[in-house]
């Protein structure tokens, strides 16, 4: 088994770093200002944020721990951007704000839909032995 924080695995980390400042700190500002608003969707932005910090600190880490961290993380942000993106698309009145996941990352350039093939992809690459 490799390392998920070797080679290719370092700029994944980084794009998940990335993800999760900017959606902490969306979140943060968006629950701060007007939570109000639109609470469903500012706090699935927060949701958004904690999963691309835990998907970040799980496949930088080493150990069957951060792996399994980072399985977790992935999983649950594939099946978020899936769960949100089909009920923004499809009830799009319950969402009178964007979150992170909206539209299936639309707002992201659609990088919130294929950062979690990407991860999963890398965590059976390096969950190999040899």
């Amino acid at each position: 088994m490799r390392a998920t924080a070797t080679g290719p695995g370092r700029i994944l980390i980084a794009v998940y770093g990335i993800f999760a400042l900017s959606a902490s700190a969306r979140a943060g500002v968006q629950i701060a200002e007007r939570f109000d608003e639109a609470p469903l969707a500012y706090a699935l932005s927060a949701v958004a944020g904690f999963v691309y910090i835990l998907a970040t600190v799980g496949l930088a880490g080493s150990g069957p721990g951060f792996r399994r961290l980072a399985w977790f993380a992935v999983s649950f942000e594939l099946l978020g951007v899936l769960l949100v993106g089909a009920f923004t698309a499809f009830v799009p009145g319950d969402f009178p704000h964007d979150t992170v996941w909206s539209w299936f990352g639309r707002g992201y350039g659609f990088i919130p839909l294929v950062l979690p093939f990407v991860g999963i992809w890398w965590l059976r690459r390096t969950g190999r032995s040899g």
